[in-house]
């Protein structure tokens, strides 16, 4: 009973090494072999450890290069959500969405409290202070072309009028008061303080 079992193991063992070698002829062909193409599951299904079905909802944004950009949004969304959000959306929309999702979640894996918003507010806050300065520096450029054109107009002015008829202030006194300056009259002024 037993050399019967070892005869069968024998003989299967045999089967299962070489198959060609118990064909009755040499000259007949080795039966087709068909190959079989076996493709790499996505990353999505990969981390969650399951079948990657021909039409995976997650395979075309989750490729099996780049399990990060999968374990990032996993992280923070969840599969199954991130499965709803992507079959509501139309197929020219997705990809946009998988990376808006996987940009936020990096953004709340660095700041769990803000996300997105806590980089959106420093960023608002750093256009601001651009904003201000840019607004000071117009501010500055404008008086300083203000400055110039004054300081051109006054030269143009100064310019146009001739030597004959620039006057001083003192000329405007002498003639308005002549006795002030007539050397003979010089005592007139001060007879009545001294009489």
């Amino acid at each position: 009973m037993e050399s019967s079992s070892e005869t069968t193991a024998t003989i299967i063992s045999t089967a299962s090494l070489s198959p060609h070698s118990l064909s009755p002829s040499p000259s007949s062909s080795p039966p087709p072999v068909h190959q079989v193409v076996v493709a790499s599951p996505c990353a999505a299904c990969k981390i969650l450890r399951r079948r990657c079905a021909d039409k995976c909802v997650l395979a075309p944004y989750f490729p099996p290069t780049d399990p990060l950009k999968f374990t990032t949004a996993h992280r923070v969304f969840g599969a199954s959500n991130i499965i709803k959000l992507l079959q509501e959306l139309p197929e020219d929309q997705r990809a946009d969405a998988v990376s808006s999702m996987v940009y936020e979640a990096n953004a709340r894996l660095r700041d769990p409290v803000y996300g997105c918003a806590g980089a959106i507010s420093h960023l608002q806050k750093q256009v601001n202070d651009l904003q201000a300065q840019l607004a000071k520096a117009q501010a500055e450029l404008m008086n300083m072309q203000c400055q110039q054109a004054n300081l051109v107009a006054f030269i143009c002015m100064e310019m146009t009028q001739s030597p004959s008829t620039q006057q001083s202030p003192f000329d405007n006194l002498a003639i308005s008061n002549p006795s002030f300056i007539d050397e003979t009259n010089t005592g007139s002024l001060w007879d009545p303080l001294w009489a």
